[in-house]
Order: C-alpha cells, then sequence, then structure tokens
C-alpha cells in the first residue's frame, strides 16, 4: 500500500480516536475545575452506596464464585460485598456487577449512559493495586466520565436500540479511566482504547427473559477496561480508530454515529457535572413519567383507586428498553416495567428499593394498577431525547375527568439535582439494604471521599478486608 503524499507542510488530520486518546493521557488535577472535582466526589460516593446495596444478589454471588474460583486467594483489590481481597481485574468485575444491581447508580442523559458503575470499580481497584494518591483516582475518572460520555454520544439513538451503552461505551470508560491512573502516553492510551473497542458489547434482549446480562455488561465493561490498559502497558497494540474507523464500532454498531461529538469541546465543557442522580430505584426511563404521575396525584389529592388509566407520553428509547416486559417475572425485570413503577408510586407513594423488594410481584393492588398503564410516543418528548427527558402524564379517573402533568427535569437531573443531605441519605440507606456496611462505615468512607484529593495512598474502602 503506498503512504498518500502531501504537499510540503501539509499532514493528514488527527483522528478523533487520537484527539481523545491525547485528553486522557494530557488531563492533570490542576486543568480540572472546581465543579467537576466535586461532582466526582459526590459520584463516588453515589456509587459506593449502589455496590454495597448488590450484596447477596444472585447474579453478583455467581460473579464472585467465579473470581474466587478462576482468580488469586487473595489480592491487592477489595470486594466490597464481602470484604475479601482478589486481583485488580476479578475486584472491578465483581463490583462493577454489584454496583448495577439496585437501579441506584448514576446515568448520563445525552448519552444514555450509566458512566459510574463501569469507571469507579477499575479505578478503586488498580489504584489500590497500583498504591495511587486520592487526587490521581479523582483525575482517572473524570478521564472516564469525559470520554465514556462521548462515546456514548457519538454512537448516538440507532446504538441504544439494539446495544447497552453502558457496556459499549462503558468498555472504552473503564479502559479511558485506568490509562490515566496508569499514566499511559498517547499512543499506548490510543493502544489501550484500541483494544477495548474491540471487546466491547452488551445486547438488550436480555430484558425479555429477565436474564441476567445487564450485570455481565457491566463486569466485563470494567474487567476488560483494566485489562486493556494493562495489556497497553506493557506494548499490545490496538487499532488506532477503533471508534470511527471503517471497520470500528460506529460502522458495526451506529446508522448515525457522528464522530464530532467524540471531542466535543475537550478541556471545556466537563460533561461530569451534567451526570444525574437516580431518585427511584428502577430504571431510568421509567422516571420522567413517575415524577409527572406523582406530581399529578398530589395536585390533584387522588388515590390510586381514584385512577381508571394513566398514559405516560414517552421517547422511542423508553419504548425500545421498557416496551418488552408486559408481565415481570423477578424484581429485577420489574424495575423495566413502566406499568410496575407507576403502580408504585400510586399504590405506596414510592418506587424504591423496598416498595420493589415488599410489593412489586407480589402486592394484587399493584398488579392490578400495572394493567391500567399504557405508554405512548409523545412527539415532543421523541424530540427532546436525549438531551432532555420529559415526563408527561394523562389520567383518566373512576369519574371520568382528564387530568395531566408534565415535569420537564425529573428528580436528580442538574437543575433538581440531589442535595448534599439527600445524597448521603440516599448511600447510607443502599450501604445498609444488605448489611453491606454499618452506618458507621459509610460515614466514615463518605467522610474520606470528601477529602480524596488529601489521601497520599487510600487503600481499601473497609479496614479489615482479607
Amino acid at each position: 500500500m503506498n503512504t498518500p503524499q502531501l504537499p510540503a507542510g501539509q499532514h493528514l488530520p488527527v483522528s478523533e480516536s487520537r484527539q481523545l486518546a491525547e485528553f486522557i493521557a494530557g488531563l492533570r488535577y490542576d486543568d480540572i475545575p472546581p465543579d467537576a472535582i466535586v461532582a466526582a466526589k459526590k459520584l463516588f460516593i453515589d456509587w459506593l452506596g449502589s455496590a454495597l446495596a448488590g450484596k447477596d444478589a444472585r447474579a453478583v454471588a455467581i460473579l464472585e464464585s467465579f473470581a474466587t474460583t478462576m482468580g488469586p486467594p487473595s489480592g491487592p483489590s477489595e470486594i466490597l460485598v464481602s470484604r475479601k481481597t482478589t486481583s485488580p481485574f476479578f475486584a472491578a468485575l465483581v463490583n462493577a456487577a454489584s454496583s448495577h444491581m439496585v437501579e441506584q447508580d448514576d446515568v448520563h442523559n445525552s448519552s444514555v449512559f450509566h458512566p459510574g458503575t463501569v469507571i469507579f470499580p477499575p479505578v478503586l481497584a488498580a489504584a489500590q493495586a497500583e498504591g495511587s494518591s486520592g487526587s490521581e483516582m479523582l483525575v482517572a475518572a473524570i478521564a472516564g466520565y469525559e470520554a465514556g460520555i462521548r462515546v456514548g454520544e457519538f454512537l448516538g439513538r440507532s446504538h441504544y436500540q439494539v446495544f447497552h451503552t453502558t457496556g459499549t461505551a462503558g468498555t472504552i470508560a473503564a479502559t479511558a479511566a485506568v490509562s490515566r491512573l496508569y499514566r499511559l502516553d498517547p499512543q499506548r492510551t490510543l493502544d489501550a482504547l484500541g483494544s477495548a473497542g474491540t471487546q466491547a458489547a452488551g445486547l438488550w434482549e436480555f430484558l425479555r427473559d429477565a436474564a441476567d446480562s445487564k450485570q455481565l455488561h457491566t463486569a466485563k465493561a470494567a474487567a476488560d477496561g483494566l485489562l486493556s490498559a494493562w495489556i497497553a502497558r506493557q506494548g499490545f497494540t490496538g487499532a488506532r480508530r477503533i471508534l470511527e474507523g471503517p471497520q470500528g464500532m460506529a460502522a458495526g454498531m451506529s446508522s448515525d454515529a457522528d464522530p464530532a461529538r467524540l471531542v466535543d469541546r475537550l478541556g471545556s465543557r466537563w460533561a461530569i457535572v451534567e451526570t444525574s442522580y437516580k431518585w427511584h430505584a428502577s430504571c431510568r426511563h421509567t422516571h420522567p413519567a413517575a415524577d409527572a404521575l406523582d406530581a399529578l396525584m398530589r395536585r390533584e389529592n387522588l388515590s390510586q383507586a381514584d385512577i381508571a388509566e394513566v398514559t405516560a407520553r414517552v421517547h422511542q428509547g423508553a419504548i425500545d428498553v421498557l416496551g418488552p416486559v408486559v408481565n415481570p417475572q423477578t424484581i429485577h425485570q420489574a424495575k423495566f416495567s413502566m406499568g410496575t413503577v407507576l403502580a408504585l408510586i400510586a399504590v405506596h407513594g414510592k418506587a424504591g428499593l423496598m416498595e420493589f423488594e415488599r410489593h412489586a410481584l407480589t402486592d394484587p393492588q399493584v398488579a392490578a394498577f400495572r394493567g391500567k398503564v399504557s405508554m405512548v410516543l409523545d412527539a415532543e418528548v421523541n424530540a427532546a431525547y436525549p438531551r432532555q427527558w420529559i415526563g408527561k402524564v394523562e389520567v383518566r379517573t373512576a369519574d371520568g375527568r382528564s387530568l395531566s402533568a408534565r415535569v420537564d427535569v425529573p428528580k436528580g437531573d442538574p437543575g433538581n439535582s440531589l442535595t448534599r443531605a439527600e445524597l448521603e441519605d440516599k448511600a447510607l440507606f443502599l450501604a445498609q439494604f444488605r448489611d453491606g456496611a454499618s452506618a458507621d462505615e459509610m460515614r466514615r468512607a463518605i467522610a474520606r471521599i470528601w477529602h480524596l484529593e488529601d489521601e497520599v495512598r487510600p487503600g481499601v474502602m473497609f479496614p479489615g478486608a482479607t
């Protein structure tokens, strides 16, 4: 193959993948604005609670059994739900699975991506093995958020119809984070991204069967991100245009990819501060309608018995993800049922972890209300998505009235975010949900994270891990 000859003084344009790798490798703590540093700490606290809440879940226990059988008997990195230690690879794998179990982990709207569940597990595991400082952990996590969110946006809406972005873009995000923690130069970072992209996977088909694949998606994304960065550090090469190349991720996974999104305002737009927190313990696509129904019932002083029919007006992504779940068979599958989520709001006033555990599958009132709920595509809501997730509901009452409500900024989004007290209370509740950590242990962990940049070598989150 002949190399293209350019006129003197001209050069081939730098690819978007290369620009992204250069940004990751060059990111420094002093480059990052204070609000992005604070956001990273808040998201770390939020993620830690979610990771602990996955304790004793069957899918997580199976993956930990795999780690125990296939991995070392001990190591430098902490499995949070069991307090055991292992290699960074297996710690990242188990912690990522557990943090995606209860559907309370963070989400970024325009990328339709859950960053924390795939970024913090490999960052924590690798930092514990490397003896990295707290400030290095923060920079690595932010690099992961900035890269992963842009990859999710780049892949576009068509990607999300079939692929779980947290599994695909998440593998890139995890790789970016660990590459920065390992201090890889731009070329080795690019190699790491190439290895990540060729492994990236995650398909929505599992929802139809109430299968466990969602936890496998995050487990593999986190662990493969660590793998990709580690082998790149040793000189393993990867495709240099794995994202936008003619046989790269977008070519196989998207029909509307926009390479410009990969480098959108790198260094000036801090996407981490755009990330939302989950208020309800369910799929994010249910949240806008849940907020709207809650607001309508409070405004009109309605009980669930007053409601004859609810129509949730939604975007196409909600129909794609929630539509297959008609009759949920497991608690986790119920979190992807619009009817179940709105029923919990209507009957019990909340769609939290305890409401799902106690009522989602067994309460006859919830089952009856589920049958009153339908979804329809709304042009305005669909046009705004994924930049904005608008909630609209229409209610027909038992006495024949037609009522409606809308929410433009769901609870947890920037502009309607959690207060510090709400964030900490949520994390404390999640930690104690399955006795993942005591209240005192979690308060100490939260205090450490708020001052993470001061820690020279953070080590394990919960002293006593073996």
